[in-house]
């Protein structure tokens, strides 16, 4: 029988290998805009996982596809073992694909999933995204609930759809809203289109005030769009057209500062909610599993998609919290 002495020397020297193994282990984070607060919260988090697992952690911006070569060829050289990335362009799959294996580098993506020559997903790489249409959805759900609280009769509202239609991922999100308000009987009818040109704020406002305008009869107004900026631009369209808070309701997806700075405003305004998108699944578990992947052999799911989580003046911090932003 072994003695007390010797299984407390193997554990200790089992348990100095797997943490020299885990500092061996190197992992490469590639995301497009290094610069947005999104990415930053990604890195941030997978901070954490590194922290905890003990791995080295490469973060890189790649905004283009030449970056994104060079980035992996940079991993490659550094005895990385694998990354994780959210791409510039999805049409680069093939050519990722080609040259991670070319560095003997295991590949996940984040966000953005990976297509190929044909256009469609490629379903043999890993990749954590955001279900689009669900997160859509809830906006929908949020919307209805709303509108039915306030006593609006449906055929009395309208719907301001700021899309971006070039976006597939904004395509979802907005028809995803959609679909729920006419699953609940909002006339199809009522539901106006307003393109914008960008997704920012400003293209938004421009584009509902023009549908506002062409629909001056109408009392009551909500408003759908691919983030917290179309939204915006749809309310900053209402006010300036003369239309009260209280005959408005918008709800935007994202969780950005500029959602947080209209729910800070001393009075509320038609901007009524956010679904917060939280990035903290994204970095760290995206981390995780890669680690995982790597030293224990565990290959991640093919596909995971996560949701968010409505946010509204009154509770925004709580659910901030909640998904670990704050």
């Amino acid at each position: 029988m072994r003695s007390l002495k010797a299984i407390v020397i193997a554990s200790a020297l089992a348990m100095m290998a797997n943490a020299a193994w885990a500092e061996d282990v190197k992992i490469g984070f590639v995301v497009k805009q290094p610069e947005e607060p999104w990415f930053q919260d990604e890195w941030k988090f997978a901070d954490q996982a590194a922290q905890e697992k003990g791995f080295t952690l490469v973060k890189i911006g790649a905004a283009d596809g030449e970056k994104v070569q060079s980035a992996i060829d940079n991993l490659g050289a550094q005895g990385a073992q694998g990354f994780i990335i959210c791409v510039p362009d999805v049409k680069l799959g093939p050519g990722i694909v080609a040259k991670a294996a070319a560095n003997d580098l295991k590949l996940m993506t984040v966000d953005d999933r990976l297509v190929g020559a044909d256009g469609q997903p490629l379903e043999d790489v890993p990749h954590m995204g955001i279900s689009a249409t669900k997160i859509g959805e809830t906006v929908g759900e949020a919307m209805v609930e709303e509108i039915k609280a306030r006593g609006w009769d449906m055929k009395d509202v309208g719907l301001i759809r700021v899309s971006y239609d070039q976006l597939p991922t904004a395509v979802d999100r907005v028809n995803g809203a959609t679909s729920v308000l006419e699953a609940a009987g909002f006339p199809a009818a009522n539901i106006f289109d307003a393109p914008q040109a960008k997704t920012d704020t400003e293209a938004a406002l421009n584009a509902a005030t023009t549908v506002l305008n062409q629909h001056a009869d109408i009392k009551y107004w909500v408003a759908v769009g691919l983030n917290d900026e179309a939204v915006l631009g749809a309310v900053r369209a209402t006010e300036s057209v003369g239309i009260p808070a209280e005959n408005v309701i918008g709800i935007g997806i994202g969780g950005a500062e500029s959602a947080i700075n209209e729910f800070n405003k001393p009075s509320p305004t038609g901007f009524f909610g956010t679904v917060i998108i939280s990035p903290k699944r994204h970095g760290y578990e995206t981390a995780v599993n890669m680690y995982d992947w790597i030293a224990n052999d565990e290959e991640p799911p093919m596909l995971t998609l996560t949701s968010g989580s409505l946010a509204l003046r009154d509770n925004y911090k709580q659910v901030r919290q909640d998904l670990g932003i704050e």
